[in-house]
């Protein structure tokens, strides 16, 4: 095979925003609990698989899914409380976040956003040439909300990104935060809720009386289709319009259409997020209770720690390879400095954490 050829004449017609941007990138590891990724810990049912199953072998597989899948949003604009012509559906929630900020920014606009969060928004900001200012959590990674309206009105921020609860922190927003930031800005709010059915306030509410906000959800957490990969947008219909010019047509398959009209019509998905909410609870409690930890609040699916007397990196270490314990090493960034993300599991899963943790802290 021959080598390629070097690659600077075709980096050079990359725009260079798009080069000074690290990549969203995971390594893979093995392990035999799997908590990295804020994945439900639990499968759709059997049962649910099967009749998924039987359905999609009736669809046409030769044939595009639908264009406009309208059982599908009527059945969102009945659980959301919200028309359907002002829902749109995306290859997971990540798809509508990049289709938001891709109608909406031009080179040099500004986006605002917490920091530290979810770092999709950092790297698309960059790819569409516009200007990314984070502003600092506070105490315990809780939201400053009177800084961040501070720094985008001072901005003119073209974008208020608001992750809710807030990935990787678990911040919930305070209730009235929203309203606070239409209020004092010009700012499309993109209120991004992946995690909201585990708790915090949501934004839904405030779509009848402002046509600036834009609330994303994900069938990924709560859900338990991570591999499916659906999320939505809802929004004001005229404002779903333009967005939408910015997605791919065709974008979502004919598998997650029907999975997701099926599970909608399913009532496994709440008791579930209340047992998780329980096990998040009772984690957080034990961990809490040991010397050597902080563990920050959190109103999603997963727990943030600072280790204080173990370095982090050698405590993600230990759990993979003396316990099968994969965790999220959050480390690097200089604001979750000795960090560790843990998803919240089965009670099990959380068990062997706590004791895993209890016998490597206890170690040193």
């Amino acid at each position: 095979m021959r080598p390629p050829p070097e690659p600077a004449a075709g980096l050079d017609l990359v725009k260079a925003s798009v080069r000074e941007q690290p990549a969203y990138s995971l390594k893979t590891h093995s392990a035999r609990r799997k908590l990295n990724q804020n994945e439900s810990p639990y499968d759709v049912s059997p049962p649910l698989k099967r009749q998924i199953a039987e359905r999609l072998a009736a669809v046409p597989w030769h044939r595009y899914p639908e264009f406009t899948p309208t059982q599908l949003l009527d059945q969102l604009a009945a659980r959301y409380g919200w028309p359907a012509e002002g829902i749109l559906v995306g290859n997971g929630s990540n798809e509508l976040i990049q289709a938001s900020m891709a109608v909406t920014l031009e080179s040099g606009d500004r986006v605002v956003a917490p920091a530290p969060t979810f770092s999709l928004y950092r790297l698309l900001a960059g790819v569409f040439g516009a200007r990314y200012v984070p502003v600092a959590l506070g105490s315990d990674f809780g939201y400053r909300i009177e800084s961040l309206i501070e720094v985008a009105v001072r901005e003119r921020a073209r974008v208020v990104v608001l992750n809710s609860p807030n990935n990787p922190t678990g911040s919930a927003l305070p209730p009235d935060a929203v309203e606070r930031v239409l209020a004092a800005t010009d700012a499309l709010v993109l209120c991004d809720e992946a995690y909201q059915d585990f708790g915090g306030p949501t934004a839904v509410g405030l779509l009848a009386t402002s046509p600036r906000v834009v609330v994303l959800r994900t069938f990924s957490k709560a859900f338990g289709l991570a591999g499916l990969r659906l999320g939505l947008a809802l929004a004001h219909p005229a404002v779903a319009r333009e967005i939408a010019k910015a997605k791919l047509p065709y974008n979502v398959n004919s598998l997650s259409l029907t999975a997701v009209s099926l599970l909608l019509a399913h009532p496994e998905t709440e008791s579930r997020v209340a047992e998780i909410v329980a096990t998040r609870e009772r984690a957080a409690a034990r961990l809490r209770a040991m010397p050597g930890l902080t563990v920050y609040p959190s109103a999603a699916n997963f727990i943030l720690i600072r280790c204080l007397t173990v370095p982090a990196r050698d405590v993600f270490r230990r759990l993979l390879e003396d316990y099968g314990i994969l965790v999220r090493d959050v480390s690097a960034a200089p604001e979750l400095a000795e960090c560790l993300r843990i998803s919240i599991g089965t009670p099990e899963d959380m068990d062997a954490v706590v004791d895993a943790m209890q016998a490597i802290l206890g170690s040193r």
